[in-house]
Formats: structure tokens, sequence, C-alpha cells
């Protein structure tokens, strides 16, 4: 018999702040968290402006000399798991830890450091290089330092499937307990990829919007006049635990994940399939898995990055699975705030969802001005809604035409 899954705690590091109530309060209010590029001299760049993390202080959660030898994605990780530990109360000494797990997503991993040390390499040679290098740099270390930390032996992966490695990852995570595997796994999504050869690299995919001189407007998902997204960094971490562990142990429960769908487009490195055939297959079969009808579903959060072919095909796929209670979700797009996390976005994005439901609040999609016949749904224009939110569906669409959707639903 398969087992139900709950939600039993939140933690994030993003651009409007750290902790989940932070971010929450940012995503109602539509305050956004980009601006001026800070982290490296981004003149001559076509894109100047990103979505970074600010007051960021490793050593608050990492010994300062370990802090050293991980690269920024793992730092974010290990916060976002320590928060959402303590957000959940667990007493980690309580609980089996050969069945506690970790199942981070992470699109890019320690780009960061791969730079820094190439810098290393080409102005002083290749005995400068530091032993570090490889386990700082490679994805999968943000989930085994996160393991490390909390002595946490039950499975341990990490999920590489771009934009939607974070979704998936909760997804993954799901079905390890689902099916008895783990008591409670720690999951999510981190990236820290603000990074000069990153940002000139989505820029030379004319992918970024260049709207610099209005950093806060940038961001427009489902506008007619959006032009690209912005670049994100942090992470968003979920606990998530088989109901009668987390009913034994007295937890706070968030939320109940209801199902999961994944599919490939087959089309394209990085445009989505047209019509978004395959954004349309995940949901429907997130539905499925659910046991639910599309008519049950309350709230969307969007993919949305703010991008021509991004929103008009995720709306598309949204029509052809909903029909005409299309018109009746509430859909928005917590990029408009937060900018793209890239592989930590679906963690992110997945507390967002969760937060719905739990307060009964929809998020605005901010910077929403003008209308695209092509996008003609509910974004939540500009200022959020207070909805009744029993089912939220969270989708996230990667490079390689990877789509990942979550479903959770109100703890009853």
């Amino acid at each position: 018999m398969e087992k139900r899954v709950v939600v039993t705690g939140l933690g994030a590091v993003t651009p409007v702040g750290l902790g989940k109530d932070k971010l929450w309060s940012s995503l109602k209010n539509g305050e956004s968290g980009i601006d001026r590029i800070t982290k490296f001299d981004a003149h001559g760049f076509d894109c100047t402006i990103a979505a970074e993390v600010k007051d960021f202080v490793p050593e608050d959660f990492i010994d300062r000399k370990e802090a050293r030898r991980m690269d920024t994605f793992t730092q974010y990780a290990i916060a976002g798991a320590k928060m959402a530990v303590e957000d959940g109360s667990i007493d980690m000494d309580g609980v089996d830890k050969n069945r506690i797990g970790v199942v981070l997503g992470s699109g890019i991993g320690g780009i960061e450091t791969l730079e820094n040390q190439f810098r290393v390499m080409l102005g002083k040679g290749s005995s400068r290089i530091s032993p570090f290098f490889i386990p700082m740099m490679i994805s999968n270390m943000a989930a085994g330092q996160v393991s490390i930390v909390f002595g946490a032996r039950g499975p341990n992966q990490t999920v590489v499937t771009a934009c939607a490695s974070g979704t998936n990852a909760i997804g993954d995570a799901f079905r390890i307990i689902q099916r008895g595997d783990a008591d409670m796994i720690i999951t999510g999504g981190t990236e820290a990829s603000v990074t000069p050869i990153a940002v000139a690299g989505f820029c030379s995919m004319k992918a970024l919007s260049t709207r610099n001189d209005d950093p806060k407007g940038a961001s427009r998902p489902f506008d007619k006049d959006r032009d690209g997204f912005i670049l994100g960094e942090g992470s968003g971490i979920l606990i998530l635990e088989e109901l009668g562990h987390a009913i034994k142990r007295g937890a706070k429960i968030y939320a109940e994940i209801a199902g999961y769908g994944m599919t490939a487009d087959a089309h394209h490195i990085t445009a989505p399939a047209p019509g978004g055939v395959g954004a349309a297959m995940a949901m429907e079969r997130v539905l499925a898995d659910a046991g639910i009808t599309a008519q049950e579903v309350d709230y969307i959060n969007a993919h949305g990055t703010s991008t021509e072919y991004n929103d008009k095909f995720e709306t598309a796929a949204i029509k052809q699975v909903f029909g005409q209670h299309a018109y009746k979700l509430a859909i928005s797009s917590t990029k408009s705030v937060t900018g793209h996390l890239l592989g930590a976005a679906g963690g992110v994005e997945a507390i967002a969802a969760i937060m719905a439901i739990q307060e009964g609040y929809v998020p605005p999609t901010i910077n929403y001005k003008t209308l695209d016949p092509d996008c003609d749904l509910n974004y939540i224009p500009n200022k959020g809604e207070k909805r009744d939110v029993v089912y939220a569906i969270s989708n996230s669409l990667g490079f390689g035409g990877q789509n990942a959707s979550i479903c959770f639903k109100r703890y009853e």
C-alpha cells in the first residue's frame, strides 16, 4: 500500500530574503528582488541585472573553515536545509537517520568554483588548482554535504534536469517515501549561477531580458512586452515526511503531496514544443496520479519565465488540459518577483504553492501591463487575491525539453 506523504518543514534562501516568511511576504506583496548585478562587473554585458541573494552570511549556518571548502550553491542548500529542519521542529537525534534521505536538484552546480579555478589555472598554472576544486564543483555535493551535516544515511541523490531540477527532486523524494524506502527526505533545489560565464552564456542565447534601466520591472511573465528572463539564485528546501511518522512526532503539516508527473518534449534542446504538448502531458499525468479532475485544481504556480515561447506554450498547455476551467484557475508566476532560480526554482515555487494553500491567498504576477492575445488567462495581475486553495500545481519546464509538475493539496 502506498504511503501518504506530507510537507512538514520549509526553508528558503532567496533574492527577497532568507526563510519562508520573508519569501512569502515578498511574493504576496509583489516586492521584487531584482536589481543591478553586484557580484561582478557586468559592464559591457547585454544584461546587467539579476536576482541576487542579499545579506547571506555563510558563517551564520556553516563553520567558517568548512564554508570556504564549499561552492555557494552548497552553502545555500545547507542554509535552506537548516531552516527547513528548524521550521519542522525536527530533533535529528530522535529519528532513525538510516531512514532520513536527501534528494536535491541543481541545474548547473558549482559553476562559480569552475570559473574561479579556471582563472587560477590560466593565471598561475595547473599546480595552483585547489585540491577542493572537484568536490566543490560537482553537482551532487550539495546533497552530499547536507547528508553529512544531519547524519542522514538514507536515500541520497541529485537531480539535474535544468530548470525542472527542483520539481523533479521533490517528485522523486515523494516516490521514495511513497514506496516505503524512507521516513523523511530533505528535498528541493539549489543554485548559485550569477557568474560572468553563466550570464554571458544566457546573454549569447538571447534568453535574458535587456530591460537594464528598469530592473524591478524586467521580469514580466505573460505580458506582451516580455523580452526574456532574469537570472536568479538561492535555494528552496522542503521536508517531506511519511504521514504516520509526522503524526507520531506531532509535526505541523503544511500540505500533502497528491501527485507527480514528468515528461519530455523530445523536440529541441532549448525551445519548448509547439503548443506546450510536453507540459500538457506532465499536467495530465499529475492529475491522474492525484486521482482528481481538472476542475478540482484551484491554483497553478506556472513556470512563467517571461520568455516569448515559454509563456505562450505553457498557456496553451493549460488550456489543453483544463479546457474552460483554465479561465477560472488562478495562475501566477512568482518569477516576476524572484527571477528565475534555474534548478532551485521548483523548490522555491513549491513553497509558494504550499503557502497559497496554507493561507488561502494567491500571490500575483507583477509587471503585467499589456495583454498578449496568446496569454489570455487569469495570471493574478499585479495584486494578489484571497482564494480558497485546496489543490495547487507547480510547473517546471527545463532545457532539453524536460517537464515536471507536482500537485499539493490541503491536508485533511
